[in-house]
């Protein structure tokens, strides 16, 4: 199960959250990825490698969730931070 919990409440559009759940995580495929890249693209935001940044983390976790980008910009920083370490952990991680 692949839930960050948040390091404290954290509200969005009047509603109060403490965890993030990334269960569907495991049904990205590689077009999500691809939309992904070409959005950021779009925006001016090109690098080597667009999967280790934090802004790519955010978009990959708005797919999962549903949750607006907004949602995750909003982070705190500590929690962006875990975010990111769950969407790369997915990507890079061994099994």
């Amino acid at each position: 199960m692949n839930i960050l919990k948040l390091s404290k409440p954290y509200e969005f559009e009047g509603k109060t959250f403490t965890q993030i759940n990334f269960d569907g995580i495991e049904n990205l495929c590689a077009a999500d990825m691809i939309t992904v890249q070409k959005i950021l693209e779009r925006q001016g935001n090109i690098t080597i490698l667009p999967e280790m940044s934090l802004e790519y983390a955010c978009y990959i976790a708005a797919r999962v969730t549903k949750h607006p980008v907004e949602f995750f910009k909003g982070l705190s920083c500590q929690d962006a931070i875990k975010l990111k370490n769950i969407v790369t952990e997915f990507f890079f991680g061994s099994e």
